[in-house]
């Protein structure tokens, strides 16, 4: 059937913020289909608030609203627009969610807008945890014993008589990355999940099940056509059992341990699956466990749209799932699609591969002390690895490599104290018995230490199979400890290679080093060779260039005559470098094909755009190591290197690619060092007649102690060479600075620790800019709403500023167009500033791009990383006719969201370390409005009535009178402890009285528990939140309820909430906000 042609126009809505669960996957989703119904000629109009998104540039869609993801919002766009459809299945669980929402309300049936792809009643049926219970009972399928509840006391019921014993597995419906859920061993922590996974759940439903711990587990990714033509494109094995949530599990594609019968049994109950459920078109994931011991397969659930592992089995087979679904969701069928890598076989053929990918999860509970780091199935990585290779050993050792956590395999990371052999058995049997990042590498020291598979098995419950390859692995290991690198033969190099060693772990195990390794590997003739992804195990030729390292007969690279550049990505999302550093690649990608380069894409990350196939002429999935780049660049004879977007990974690498005669094109490796060492910045601060605040270098604790108190207190403490403020610290005093000096150093182990004199109440500025060497053109200024000491990627931000004045912000261009002069920047560059009583400070300089450039790009409507890119291969800015700082006539508010819902116990507090996920963006005429937007769009909104609870530090008390006196005159109540309220009441507030929590009841969480406090101002005592506060924004974390924890920001919610009131918000398109900022 060909497509339809009774609609015209189609609604996708995007995922939002970049959160736990749901990452940048949701980018690359969105975008395949935006480009594949656009080419279909269909009018596309995609609504997402995260501007740090492909998806959401002007180019990928028709009409393009980055704007709050609510009811609300959506319907203004629908009145604007009139969509003919709404395709539900690409947004991750907020787009279904909120497409559920919209189908409920009546607002589709009210402007005629069908749902394709997956109708409500399919969405229902997948989601609703009882509902697809009975479904698959109906067709035969095993599930669980489990009930569905929607209080506690059925809750308590179903585990007395329908389950009986415990552990009990806690499922909420409609939630994401198993949020609100886990495992309960024992009657209380059952009560308190349940209770959470009510609150969490948007239905007040959640399934509790018998718990199959130890079980394994295995998802099939599925699609249909409306032919009712199924395909698997890819089974996928979990390599920890059940118990450990997927998006946190180890997995392998395809399913390494189901004989052939077992296979086409899940194929089979799969396909039953999707059609019972009624997806009539497109992809679903189906998760299933079978018992080990007797073979008892039963259903879990199912996703029924495209999901995080619809991403890893597009990057894993090179199948183009989210492209296909939105194909035949406009009725195409599966067997009129092309594949696009073959250009001969049908998109209802079947992939086929003939190797093995390996993705491992990527976790950063460094950042969230006090928080219990066992996984569980609820989700926690917020990244995750992924590597292709002939064999489980090979693809699984680079994924180690890949994750970029001092692992250079299967031997672990030396800052956790896992490379060296351990001895202590029952630490050993502690470390492969409670699943944790770090079990996978407490595997290998029970194997050196002799202890059996059987043993292994029985206390992780990890697959036999799995761990017989990892003993092969600790084998050759072994084998190469007895060698040396005049004694290793061609035999054992070539076991160690197609085993997934690197050459710089070969040397680290026979006393050499990498270099002479690599000479007496290719001397042996062991040599690398790339093999091409092609979805039909060479059955076909494929025409898309995706290659993968591997060692064997076959080279499969073709050269060319054109120019090439590479671009390292960003690797595996972790807080302080995610997609905003993608997106960055991914414009440098399209700006060098556009000018005729032949453009190498290399990195380890399936959620990226960057990785789908089609972003650049070739795609390298490997991981971001010296040694695997320099292969890739001499092989593909590369004419440069872009270093400069990835973030740290690439930085990391600069100077040792120079070293080994690599081409960095853009601002020079030596003058990015010399932005980070302290010595040279000086002198460039002291040529450029600029101040940074007092400062010194410390090389050890005790000598750190001694120059504090020569700059005097307050402090803001840092390591050297880190990304996202990991152990930046602010201390008051030297008892402050003595309980966290070890925390600072070891975040960097051997950089020194810089201190700074604190600028207590300054403006902080981030300031984005671009230069060719010549001309240098600020992108945009942006003011933090919170004062210094917020991390720049957790501050709230303004553009262009609200509060500074001409003079200060003339002297913040100078200072900045002097900076790039003196870095000789050729490319971008982000400098922090912050102004404290007139006089303007530099924080800090990074000439590379910051993760601030997705978002003013979107504000002033040019692509900053396109036209760096250009400029980094020789352009002038002039030749590109980008001269000019273009400051938008409206206002741009970014807003961070943060996890910290994931990590109970961890202090829920802004810091100079970063601690979000994400970012949205809100935009408007007036710059509350444009606040208030950016928070409904952060969740939770900000409330239009109600009581406010103030409790705040007593150098905070005097400002908050005048938010108090604000609050109360837009009609909220307001609610204090006793020092706060007497201080509040002397100014003439009214004001309840409420107990501190340690003086009696009742007490604010009894106020939040019963839903009569609708906004919380918080400002800790000092530096980290005290016990009794955390305690209290837990709780309102719990209940959805407001927190502001600095008054700055306190301020801008009352401003937002005095704009909505007065204007009301409209939607406006990026399109005709750009066209606004900057008319052509």
């Amino acid at each position: 059937m060909p497509k339809r042609t009774d609609i015209k126009t189609i609604l996708i809505i995007g995922s939002g913020p970049i959160v736990i669960g749901q990452a940048c996957e949701f980018d690359y989703s969105g975008t395949q289909a935006c480009k594949a119904l656009r080419e279909e000629g269909y009018r596309v109009v995609l609504v997402n608030s995260n501007p740090a998104t492909i998806m959401t540039d002007p180019e990928f869609a028709d009409v393009t609203y980055i704007e709050p993801l609510t009811l609300d919002a959506l319907e203004k766009i629908i009145l604007k627009e009139e969509p003919d459809a709404l395709l539900p299945t690409l947004g991750g669980q907020t787009g279904l969610n909120l497409s559920m929402e919209l189908h409920e309300s009546g607002l589709l049936k009210k402007y005629s807008v069908e749902m394709i792809g997956a109708k409500p009643e399919a969405i229902v049926k997948g989601e609703a945890r009882e509902i697809f219970k009975q479904a698959m009972l109906k067709i035969g399928l095993d599930v669980a014993r489990s009930a569905t509840v929607n209080n506690l006391t059925d809750a308590l019921k179903a585990a007395d008589e329908l389950i009986g014993e415990f552990p009990i597995i806690i499922r909420p419906s409609f939630t994401l990355g198993g949020a609100g859920g886990g495992i309960a061993y024992n009657r209380e922590e059952y009560e308190a999940m349940v209770q959470n996974g009510l609150d969490m759940s948007p239905t007040t439903e959640v399934l509790v099940e018998e718990c199959l711990l130890g079980w394994k587990e295995y998802e099939m990714e599925v699609m249909r056509d409306h032919k009712d033509q199924c395909v698997v494109i890819c089974s996928i094995e979990n390599f920890d059992p059940m118990g450990v949530h997927t998006g946190d599990s180890i997995t392998i594609a395809p399913a390494m341990t189901l004989t052939d019968k077992e296979y086409q049994l899940m194929r089979d109950a799969s396909f039953a699956c999707i059609r019972e459920v009624g997806v009539e078109t497109g992809g679903s994931n189906i998760q299933f466990s079978v018992n080990p011991a007797n073979g008892r397969m039963v259903v879990i659930e199912m996703n029924p749209r495209v999901s995080r592992s619809s991403a890893l089995a597009s990057k894993a087979t090179g199948f183009p799932i989210a492209k296909i679904a939105a194909k035949l969701a406009v009725g195409y069928s599966l067997d009129e699609l092309q594949n696009d890598i073959t250009r001969e076989t049908p998109a209802s053929f079947e992939p086929t591969i003939d190797y093995v990918v390996t993705k491992i999860p990527r976790f950063t509970f460094e950042k969230f002390p006090g928080a219990d780091n066992t996984l569980t199935s609820a989700m926690k990585s917020v990244g995750e690895a992924m590597a292709i290779g002939r064999t489980f050993k090979e693809s699984f050792q680079k994924a180690l490599r890949s994750l970029e956590i001092g692992a250079m395999g299967f031997m672990g990371p030396a800052k956790v104290g896992l490379a060296e052999k351990v001895t202590n058995l029952q630490k050993i049997r502690e470390g492969i018995s409670i699943p944790t990042a770090e079990r996978v590498f407490w595997l290998r020291h029970a194997l050196l230490n002799d202890i059996s598979t059987e043993e292994i098995h029985e206390l992780s419950a990890i697959d036999p199979w799995f761990l017989q390859q990892l003993r092969e692995l600790v084998d050759i290991e072994l084998e190469l400890n007895k060698s040396s690198l005049s004694k290793i033969d061609s035999e054992l190099m070539h076991k160690a290679k197609e085993s997934g060693f690197s050459d710089r772990l070969i040397g680290e195990l026979i006393g050499s080093t990498r270099q002479p390794v690599r000479k007496k590997r290719e001397k042996l003739g062991v040599l690398t060779n790339y093999r091409l992804v092609d979805t039909c195990a060479a059955e076909f030729e494929a025409f898309t260039p995706y290659f993968y390292s591997s060692y064997g007969s076959e080279n499969e690279i073709t050269q060319t005559d054109k120019k090439k550049i590479m671009i390292l990505g960003g690797g595996p999302n972790r807080i302080g470098q995610g997609i905003e550093f993608d997106y960055c690649c991914v414009h440098a990608s399209f700006a060098l094909r556009e000018a005729g380069y032949e453009t190498i894409m290399v990195n380890s990350n399936p959620e990226t755009v960057s990785t789908d196939y089609d972003t650049s002429d070739k795609l390298f999935f490997e991981p971001l190591t010296l040694e695997d780049v320099l292969e890739i660049y001499y092989q593909e004879d590369c004419d440069g290197v872009i270093v400069q977007f990835g973030g740290q990974t690439p930085l990391n690498l600069a100077s040792d690619l120079e070293a080994h005669g690599v081409n960095i094109i853009g601002t020079s490796p030596s003058m990015i060092d010399a932005a980070e060492d302290r010595n040279l910045f000086r002198s460039i601060l002291e040529r450029t007649d600029l101040k940074q605040p007092e400062n010194r270098i410390a090389n050890s604790q005790e000598q750190a102690y001694e120059l504090a108190g020569e700059i005097g207190f307050p402090i803001l403490l840092r390591p050297s060479f880190v990304l996202g403020g990991r152990g930046m610290f602010i201390v008051y005093d030297m008892q402050e600075m003595k309980g966290i000096i070890r925390e600072v150093f070891d975040a960097a182990p051997g950089k020194p620790v810089l201190l700074d004199k604190f600028l207590e109440d300054a403006y902080e500025l981030d300031v984005d800019c671009i230069s060719d060497g010549e001309t240098s053109v600020i992108g945009g200024i942006l003011q933090h709403v919170e004062f210094a000491g917020v991390h720049s990627g957790d501050a709230a931000m303004v553009m262009p500023p609200h509060t500074l004045s001409k003079d200060i912000l003339d002297k913040v261009r100078k200072a900045t167009h002097a900076l790039a002069r003196e870095l000789q920047v050729v490319g971008l560059m982000n400098v922090q500033y912050a102004i404290k009583d007139d006089e303007l400070f530099i924080i800090e300089v990074n000439p590379r791009a910051s993760r601030t450039v997705p978002f003013v790009s979107k504000a002033i409507g040019v692509p900053l990383a396109k036209l760096a890119a250009r400029v980094m291969a020789g352009e002038k800015l002039k030749a590109l006719k980008f001269t000019k700082e273009i400051i938008p006539p409206y206002w741009a508010v970014k807003e961070s969201v943060f996890p910290f819902a994931r990590f109970p116990g961890a202090r829920i507090m802004l810091s100079p370390e970063m601690r979000s996920t994400g970012e949205v963006m809100g935009i408007d005429k007036d710059l509350g409005v444009a606040y208030a937007k950016s928070q409904m769009a952060a969740k939770p909104s900000l409330p239009d009535n109600g009581d406010v609870f103030i409790s705040v530090k007593d150098s905070d008390k005097s400002r908050a009178v005048k938010i108090a006196k604000e609050l109360s005159d837009l009609g909220f109540g307001i609610i204090a402890t006793a020092g706060t309220g007497a201080l509040l009441k002397k100014n003439g507030i009214s004001v309840k009285k409420v107990c501190r929590l340690s003086e009696g009841r009742p007490n604010v969480i009894d106020l939040i528990k019963n839903d009569t406090v609708s906004m919380i101002i918080n400002t800790p005592q000092g530096t980290v939140p005290r016990q009794n506060e955390n305690l209290i924004r837990s709780e309102a974390l719990k209940h959805n309820i407001c927190i502001m924890t600095t008054l700055s920001a306190a301020a801008a919610a009352v401003d937002g909430i005095k704009g909505i009131r007065e204007k009301g918000y409209e939607v406006r398109s990026i399109q005709s906000y750009s066209q606004e900022a900057n008319p052509i």
